[in-house]
């Protein structure tokens, strides 16, 4: 078959592609056209499928996306020298916003120091309280709460068990007569706190009900940083009064990388010696093990002192790298998580600790974790809807209100 042009028409299997020879003729190479053989396409097609679903592909390809990321553009190395001598003012300025913002922290410190001195008189009066030193004052025990309402609607409602309630309610007050300030205070504290409660063995706590109480000193001078403090009563287990724990903290820039400078951060930490009686060491156990001769066959039971799962070794923290030395990984982990204990301790458990007793602050934990979890459910969710090809992204855009002053 014949155009009006004169061309012949070249047919293949499965395609048929008109060309134009003009008046090259029909020997002539045509350029620009390209003759897909759907066979071949079909075959790639498969290939590229099966590849993708082998995991050791799929494994590859992501490391590589991921070492894609916060790689430069380029962008900047191709501004010219005028702007990139700009952008050299700008990281100077902010070098010194830098340098500006350790000295507030340093403030900040100082303040820290004033007013944990303030604050000294309250934890004190808390202490005498949970230890039954001193029964408060009818008007430091007016307190309304919902659990008090609902105690009196049930006594209304269950008038007809007078007689049960009164023969329960003097044994009550037995128990209360012999109960001494609030009994298992900080161990109740430290069990209902997850992080904390993971560190408590079954043997810690009958020398943890001896807590009375646990402060914080706040290191005043150059050296920033704080001392966790753990008062204990007389006890079977160790000698000590108070277990120190101490924490020291840099608010400088660092002079070789100052941009990482993000506030105070905590660069060591020392415990103290706890001063075990005979046969009490809750952080040490024996272990027998078999011994064999190489040469004779003959074997023997050999005991050996190893370290035990404790709460107590909280205060013998691992040893931080000396500076400029390199820190393996699992040093690295034990060292953040000591630093994170040690800061929650300070921050959240001692100057809120009757509401980590009663489970409220744990509860405004949770409240804050969902909301965070939430937040990014949505920002996954406006993800989808912005790749969904049918998504109207008209309904995003909302005029804004128009506010008369």
């Amino acid at each position: 078959m014949t155009d009006q042009g004169g061309a012949e028409s070249m047919d293949t299997v499965d395609t048929v592609v008109t060309i134009d020879a003009g008046a090259q003729g029909d020997s002539a190479d045509v350029d620009g056209v390209e003759v897909i053989d759907p066979v071949a396409e079909k075959a790639t097609m498969e290939l590229k499928t099966q590849a993708l679903q082998n995991p050791k592909v799929l494994a590859a390809l992501q490391d590589h996306l991921e070492n894609l990321v916060g790689q430069r553009s380029g962008y900047i190395e191709s501004l010219p020298k005028v702007v990139k001598r700009r952008i050299k003012a700008l990281k100077n300025y902010q070098v010194k916003y830098t340098q500006m913002e350790a000295k507030f922290y340093e403030e900040v410190h100082q303040l820290e120091c004033k007013y944990a001195k303030m604050y000294e008189g309250l934890f004190e009066k808390r202490r005498e309280v949970v230890t039954g030193a001193v029964e408060p004052t009818d008007s430091d025990c007016e307190w309304e709460s919902s659990d008090e309402e609902e105690e009196d609607t049930d006594e209304k409602v269950n008038t007809l068990a007078g007689d049960l309630k009164d023969k329960a309610k003097l044994d009550e007050d037995k128990e209360e007569e012999s109960a001494a300030g609030i009994p298992d205070f900080w161990l109740t504290i430290l069990r209902n706190v997850e992080t904390l409660s993971d560190m408590i063995q079954d043997h810690d706590e009958a020398i943890l009900t001896h807590l009375e109480d646990i402060r914080v000193k706040f290191h005043e001078g150059v050296q920033m940083g704080f001392t966790l403090e753990f008062h204990f009563s007389p006890n079977d287990s160790f000698t000590n009064t108070v277990l120190t724990k101490s924490y020291q903290m840099r608010s400088e820039p660092d002079e070789s990388d100052p941009f990482s400078f993000e506030g105070p951060e905590i660069i060591s930490s020392s415990g103290c010696t706890i001063d075990w009686k005979k046969g009490k060491n809750v952080t040490m156990k024996l272990i027998k093990k078999k011994q064999k001769h190489k040469g004779k066959g003959t074997t023997r039971m050999v005991t050996k002192t190893v370290q035990n799962d404790s709460f107590f070794n909280f205060f013998s923290p691992p040893k931080g790298p000396e500076e400029g030395a390199e820190v393996d990984e699992e040093t690295e982990n034990l060292l953040s998580a000591d630093f994170e204990i040690g800061h929650f301790i300070r921050e959240r458990i001692i100057p809120r600790a009757v509401l980590y007793f009663t489970g409220e602050a744990i509860e405004d934990d949770e409240y804050e974790e969902e909301g965070e979890e939430e937040d990014a459910e949505g920002e996954e969710g406006d993800e989808e809807d912005e790749n969904d090809p049918d998504y109207d992204h008209t309904k995003d855009s909302k005029p804004q209100e128009c506010k008369s002053q």
